[in-house]
């Protein structure tokens, strides 16, 4: 006798199992939710029809990418250093500058020489280690690290130095500061090389071949239509439409170019040095477009 019922729920699960391999979930991105990355992401959602995208700050999506929450993600790049052997850079377009960045500050309430502590901007990573890079270049110097939550006001901060990124730091800082330090124009000075903040990077895991035309032709989109994100996104940024085209264009820079790369390669080497990154680590291109 044959078991109807029995081959009826083998036909259900078998179903559902097929219904699993040809259903796989949705790819989850994971994108950078200050001004800066408006460009990279213009269209995005639009060429990653069926992508959950997701916007955080760029230290929470570096844990986001390391513990499987998105496949990929626009991470700070010395966490790409970090776990370069489970990580591939995926695509061209990147948060670099080639001069003054202006969202990423470090402000000094006694000169530079006499620092003793440093208060280190929560949503940071790259950041980090630029400022320390240069603390230690210009005047030797390892301050004691102190955190700057991002719920907190400058005010409230007690340290000898400050690194602020992002929106807030967009702004003139309330106070008076012996000094401020842009640091992208002072890497620029310094090492003669562009900075490269952040980068799109998969897990090895994901189907790579899937992420570098939707992110390049994104970045493209923006970069054509910097007018457009401006009018858009200058009021809620708490600046006029000039300087808001002014930043986009002027101070950022969305092509991992042969300079940029070079530069990223300059930052690791300076990383290692500090011991902020680990050796042996090459940059790993998956069919990234070659720019000038």
């Amino acid at each position: 006798m044959v078991n109807v019922g029995h081959d009826r729920n083998l036909s259900t699960t078998h179903a559902k199992e097929v219904a699993v391999e040809t259903n796989p979930r949705a790819p989850r991105i994971g994108a950078v939710n200050y001004l800066n990355t408006k460009p990279l992401v213009h269209r995005l959602a639009e060429l990653s029809p069926g992508a959950e995208i997701a916007f955080e700050v760029p230290s929470r999506l570096s844990d986001g990418l390391a513990n499987g929450k998105y496949d990929v993600a626009l991470i700070p790049s010395v966490e790409y250093f970090r776990r370069a052997a489970d990580y591939v850079i995926v695509s061209d377009a990147c948060i670099a500058c080639r001069g003054p960045v202006l969202s990423v500050k470090l402000l000094f309430r006694r000169p530079p020489a006499e620092i003793r502590s440093l208060a280190l901007d929560e949503g940071s990573r790259t950041s980090i280690a630029l400022a320390r890079i240069l603390l230690s270049d210009r005047h030797g110097l390892s301050p004691r690290m102190v955190p700057f939550p991002l719920d907190v006001e400058l005010s409230d901060v007690e340290a000898d130095a400050i690194l602020m990124i992002g929106d807030r730091a967009i702004h003139s800082p309330p106070g008076k500061y012996a000094e401020i330090w842009d640091l992208g124009d002072e890497w620029c000075r310094h090492m003669g090389l562009p900075f490269v903040f952040a980068m799109w990077v998969a897990r090895r895991d994901a189907v790579l071949s899937e992420w570098e035309a939707p992110l390049r032709m994104s970045r493209d989109a923006g970069v054509a239509h910097l007018e457009q994100i401006a009018a858009r996104e200058a009021a809620p940024h708490g600046l006029t439409r000039p300087q808001c085209l002014a930043y986009l264009r002027d101070n950022l820079h969305f092509y991992l170019g042969p300079e940029e790369r070079r530069g990223l390669e300059q930052f690791y080497r300076r990383t290692c040095d500090l011991g902020l990154a680990p050796q042996g680590v090459s940059l790993d291109f998956h069919d990234c477009a070659r720019v000038g």
